[in-house]
């Protein structure tokens, strides 16, 4: 299970949300990882409302 908190602390580089959906989007393709938990919210200024929305469309 991928967990959302892994990875934006495995990625402190990210400085965007977007940057942030790119990064899950590569990982979901690249790895074996069948299920995606959003344990966190996202703390970038461009954040969405929709943000969870859209991580999960990112990762499925």
């Amino acid at each position: 299970m991928l967990l959302l908190s892994e990875v934006m602390i495995s990625h402190t580089d990210l400085e965007s949300f977007e940057a942030l959906v790119a990064v899950v989007k590569n990982i979901a393709q690249s790895s074996d990882e069948r299920f995606f938990r959003i344990d966190v919210k996202p703390d970038y200024g461009d954040t969405p409302e929709n943000w969870e929305d859209r991580l999960e469309a990112a990762f499925y």
